[in-house]
């Protein structure tokens, strides 16, 4: 089984392309914590790193997932340049249930938070070409069992990050907000966002259990969706190639 969290679907499409070559099933980690994988013998986490850290979502629900402590499991980390401590800190925490994480990688991808300084993460559609090798030994490492970390040390900045104090303040810097001149109410935004934190009824709201991934600002197809009140430009919103709006609301 696959586990993994999206929010453009950089970290859905990997998901897929690992489990077509080890005919694996994938899940959203949403739904997986409602389900029982203890006859698993293969789990695999699938997840980005948000502010060198893993997102606050998959910090607070890894540790409710039911595996079997003899299963094989890996991290994979899409991430725009640095993983940070996203592998190092699900690693952890998934130990203190007693369960030890065989394999960890990361491999890059466009970086979806890169709009809210103004950047185009369509412009990074490079990496895909540019790292196909590594998702390929990744593949290979896992189909063959290999045991390995990569880029998962614990490091001083990350954890700065990840205190509690930086990790809230990162939550209201990056906390997306409805322009409600914008707003046509379509709903959209609420069926991509993975905590199923946005209702919908004249206009959209955005709820408390925001995780900053941004599905709401780059899916929204009236740009209604901003960061720090900040207009958010058509054509710097993102989403993987391979993935589907309709996929990224099956859930």
């Amino acid at each position: 089984m696959i586990i993994y969290f999206t929010g453009t679907g950089n970290s859905l499409a990997i998901a897929q392309q690992i489990a077509q070559a080890t005919n694996d099933r994938i899940m959203p980690l949403t739904e997986a914590v409602r389900k029982d994988f203890t006859g698993e013998k293969r789990i695999g986490l699938i997840y980005p790193s948000y502010d060198f850290n893993a997102p606050p979502a998959v910090r607070n629900l890894v540790p409710r997932l039911k595996i079997n402590p003899q299963a094989y499991v890996f991290i994979i980390i899409p991430c725009g340049a640095q993983a940070g401590n996203s592998i190092w800190t699900i690693r952890r925490l998934l130990r203190n249930k007693g369960i030890e994480v065989a394999y960890s990688h990361k491999i890059r991808v466009p970086d979806n938070s890169a709009i809210v300084f103004g950047r185009n993460p369509n412009d990074q559609i490079w990496k895909f070409s540019r790292f196909a090798n590594r998702l390929q030994t990744i593949i290979n490492d896992i189909i063959a069992g290999k045991h390995g970390h990569h880029f998962a040390g614990w490091s001083l900045i990350s954890w700065i990050m990840g205190t509690d104090r930086m990790q809230e303040w990162m939550l209201r810097t990056f906390r997306p907000s409805v322009n409600e001149n914008k707003c046509i109410a379509c709903g959209i935004c609420s069926r991509v966002c993975p905590m199923r934190n946005i209702t919908v009824d004249e206009k959209a709201a955005v709820g408390p259990h925001c995780t900053a991934c941004l599905a709401c600002l780059h899916a929204c197809p009236q740009q209604a969706i901003e960061v720090g009140a900040k207009s958010t430009v058509k054509t710097h919103q993102y989403r993987h190639p391979g993935i589907k709006i309709k996929d990224l609301t099956l859930r």
